[in-house]
């Protein structure tokens, strides 16, 4: 009651509890303020951790179990074609982009448009090729790049070994296209479907092979590759393997014009014989391996070791034709024996008619008297001129004889060398020869 005599109204509290309620809201006050004091974290590395906890370490995969992945731009680049084992070595640098939902983030919440990640902490795609013998794949960094929309972008290296049987039927004058099949991982209708732009062919100059080209091209739906066109560089094969088997043959022919008698010409074709075989053994090293289509030089080089051996065959037959006059030693000695023994039978009979006319002239001539001994000495000395004169003849018969067979030998070995040499520039340029290379693919 108040002085008035009027109740004290209500609101009236205690000192003491007006204090405590006080304290409870500056203590209440000091936490709201602090909390809102600390600022949040919005910059890069924070949003780069809230996108590495999500542990997105396996493929994205939608309601059709599929996944696009883009590759826009490849550099390709031959690194060596290995022609004994029929392989060559590349290097692909693939640039790739896909769509994980998983890792997109609201703009409004972060105001960044990409973000970097590192490799091992999202799921990377790997491209296969398919008909490589062993392949290397690095990544381009260690780091990818991802955008606001889910897509990241990375780059891959990949350094492979393609088994092609590079067709060598025309070597050194060689070329042709070789598939390199690029794929990725996909089963049952679950995987990568891969979508390839564009190639960009790096350095294709390597040794003695170039690369003329790249494209790419799609054999069915899902079978992308890169065709490499493939030439060789044949002056230095040119040089070093055939033209010194076309000069030597071309020696070969000219040795015609060394005479048969005194073995000059058989040496020389001798030592031909042996130089080419040391030729060949020298480059076997050099030679390509054999393949579907063997290389026509390896039958080039066949022929022309056939042909300087039939030539010294030749040449050898003609030397013993121009001594004895046949190819078989025993026909000229009978030959001779039948030379012999009619010769001594006319020399029997002239010296009969001798005896005669000499008796007819002791009785014509009388007073004259003749040793029997000087009669004999003159007959000794006719017979060995005649046998002498009936040898140079023979001599000679079989050296006219020798020389018309050499000349036949040199047209018909000459005719057989253009012949031969004008097949051969038919197979090296006309001659199909064709290997499949999609083999792999079944």
């Amino acid at each position: 009651m108040d002085t008035r005599g009027r109740a004290r109204p209500d609101t009236y509290r205690d000192p003491a509890t007006m204090m405590s309620v006080d304290r409870r809201m500056l203590l209440l006050l000091m936490l709201l303020s602090s909390g809102f004091g600390k600022p949040s974290c919005k910059n890069r590395r924070c949003l780069a951790q809230v996108l590495i906890a999500k542990d997105a370490l396996s493929q994205p995969q939608g309601e059709d179990c599929k996944q696009d992945l883009m590759v826009p731009f490849i550099e390709y680049q031959t690194l060596s074609v290995d022609t004994k084992n029929l392989r060559f070595s590349s290097q692909l640098k693939a640039t790739m982009a896909w769509t994980d939902p998983e890792l997109a983030w609201n703009t409004s919440e972060y105001d960044y448009d990409k973000v970097v990640l590192p490799v091992s902490k999202v799921w990377i795609p790997e491209l296969i090729v398919t008909n490589a013998m062993s392949s290397e794949i690095e990544h381009g960094s260690k780091d990818l790049l991802v955008y606001s929309n889910g897509t990241l972008k990375h780059t891959l290296t990949i350094n492979t070994v393609v088994d092609c049987e590079v067709n060598l039927f025309r070597y050194p004058f060689a070329y042709d296209e070789c598939p390199v099949a690029v794929e990725a991982w996909s089963r049952d209708g679950c995987g990568m479907e891969l979508h390839l732009g564009d190639v960009h062919l790096v350095d294709g100059n390597h040794g003695d092979w170039q690369t003329d080209g790249v494209s790419l091209k799609r054999k069915l739906d899902s079978q992308n590759y890169i065709m490499v066109s493939l030439s060789n560089r044949y002056m230095n094969p040119f040089i070093s393997l055939v033209m010194p088997s076309i000069l030597i043959i071309i020696v070969d022919l000219a040795s015609f014009a060394l005479p048969l008698g005194g073995g000059e010409r058989n040496c020389f074709k001798v030592t031909l014989v042996l130089s080419f075989i040391m030729f060949l053994l020298i480059l076997n090293g050099l030679l390509p391996g054999d393949s579907q289509c063997s290389p026509i030089i390896r039958s080039h080089f066949c022929v022309c070791l056939v042909f300087l051996v039939i030539s010294m065959l030749a040449s050898m037959m003609l030397t013993r034709v121009a001594r004895d006059g046949f190819f078989i030693p025993c026909i000229r000695i009978k030959k001779a024996t039948t030379t012999t023994t009619t010769t001594s039978k006319h020399s029997e009979d002239r010296d009969v008619e001798e005896e005669a006319g000499d008796e007819e002239s002791k009785v014509d001539v009388v007073g004259v008297p003749q040793r029997p001994e000087d009669s004999d000495l003159l007959r000794t000395v006719v017979r060995f001129l005649e046998a002498f004169d009936v040898s140079n003849q023979s001599t000679q018969r079989c050296d006219n004889m020798a020389r018309k067979l050499d000349k036949m030998c040199f047209y018909i070995y000459l005719v057989m060398c253009i012949v031969y040499y004008s097949v051969l520039i038919y197979m090296f340029t006309s001659y199909p020869c064709d290997i499949d290379h999609f083999l792999f693919w079944y």
